[in-house]
C-alpha cells in the first residue's frame, strides 16, 4: 500500500508519510504552517514543537520563505529493572511562496515556546491588482 502511494507522489505511504525537497531529497515531516496578514505585514507561523531556535534555518530567496531543520527526541526509561530507550530523527522543509508585494529584505524572525513567527512588510500599492479595458 505504501508503494502504491509513493509512486503516486504522496511521499512514503500511510505509515512513514515524507515530504520532497525541490531538488529530490526527502524529508520525514513537513510542520503545520499559517499564513495570515496583520496590519501591513504578512506573518507566517510554523508549529515546530519540541524545538529550539537553533534547530531551525529560515531563508527567503525567489520570493520564498524556506524554513528547514531536524528534529532529535531521546526518551529514557529505566524501572524496575527494565531498561528502554526511544531515538527518534528527522529533516522537515517547508517552502511558503510569497505574494507580490512582500518584502524579504526586511523579514523578522522570532521563536518562542515551539512556533517560528517571520513577519515581513507588504506594499499594498503592489499587491492590488487592476481592471485592464478589453480592446
Amino acid at each position: 500500500m505504501d508503494r502504491l502511494f509513493e509512486d503516486f507522489g504522496f511521499g512514503g505511504g500511510l505509515a512513514f508519510p515524507t515530504t520532497r525537497g525541490f531538488s529530490g531529497e526527502t524529508f520525514d515531516w513537513a510542520p503545520q504552517t499559517e499564513v495570515f496578514k496583520r496590519g501591513n505585514d504578512l506573518v507566517v507561523r510554523a508549529d515546530l514543537p519540541g524545538l529550539t531556535k537553533n534547530d531551525v534555518n529560515v531563508d527567503i530567496d525567489d520570493d520564498v520563505i524556506k524554513i528547514r531543520g531536524e528534529r532529535k527526541s531521546e526518551h529514557e526509561e529505566n524501572k524496575e529493572g527494565l531498561y528502554r530507550t526511544e531515538r527518534s530523527y528527522g529533516s522537515f522543509y517547508r517552502s511558503i511562496p510569497l505574494p507580490q508585494g512582500a518584502n524579504g529584505e526586511q523579514a523578522k524572525a522570532k521563536f518562542n515556546n515551539g512556533v517560528l513567527e517571520v513577519t515581513l512588510p507588504i506594499d499594498e500599492q503592489k499587491t492590488q491588482g487592476r481592471k485592464i479595458e478589453i480592446t
